[in-house]
Formats: structure tokens, sequence, C-alpha cells
């Protein structure tokens, strides 16, 4: 089983920049593909980037040349670099992990298996 741990979030002005980070342990990262989620007030959950075990990346149009996901399974540890914030960006992060669902699939549908608790990002002026 695997435990999920995210971090960084805060408040920052618009267009500033927050890097999210996700601590995985319990299992090795190296065999999850992971997922960043966020979910505003009043909204659905929305899957804004995805990575494979193998590094491959999917981003949400809503995000995409603003947000770089990474990982570095060594360290256990996911990140979500975000740039050019905006206040629709105001929500709870969360990153998720899941086997076996292609991160197209996991990151539209919000399909994983396992799920950190969040962490929230304010951004306003």
């Amino acid at each position: 089983q695997l435990h999920l741990v995210e971090s960084g979030g805060g408040s920052v002005q618009p267009g500033g920049s927050l890097r999210l980070s996700c601590e995985v342990s319990g299992l090795s990262l190296a065999y999850y593909a992971i997922g960043w989620f966020r979910q505003a007030p009043g909204k659905e959950r929305e899957g804004i980037s995805c990575i494979s075990t193998d590094e491959n990346t999917y981003y949400a149009d809503s995000v995409k040349g603003r947000f770089t996901i990474s990982r570095n399974n060594n360290k256990s540890m996911v990140y979500l670099q975000m740039d050019s914030l905006k206040p629709q960006g105001t929500a709870g992060y969360y990153c998720a992990a899941d086997s076996g669902t292609e991160i197209q699939t996991m990151c539209v549908n919000n399909w994983a298996d396992w799920w950190g608790k969040g962490t929230l990002v304010t951004v306003s002026s």
C-alpha cells in the first residue's frame, strides 16, 4: 500500500510560482504512474498533470506550458512546478498513484488507486 503526502502549497500572487512536492512511501515509486489533481470550491476535481513510470507526461490544456511535472524515483518524490499562476488556480492540490492505467486516462478520468490528503494553493492579489 502506498502513502502519499503533498507539500509546498501556500499563497501566491497572480503570475507567481510555486513548487508542489509529493512524497511517496510504502512501495517503490518506480512502479507507479503519478498524477496531480486539483479541486476548487464548488467544482469537480480536475486532473492537471500525470507522469508515467518511463517519464512520459500529460498536461491538461488549462496548465499546458505553465506547469511542469517531474519525478525522482531514488528520492521517492514527484514534483509539480507551477509558473504563471492564475486566480482560477486556487484549489486543493492532490497527488495520486496508479499502476496499469495509461496516464491520459488517469488524468482525464481521475482514476488512481492511492491518494494523498492534499495541499492548498491560493492565488490572489
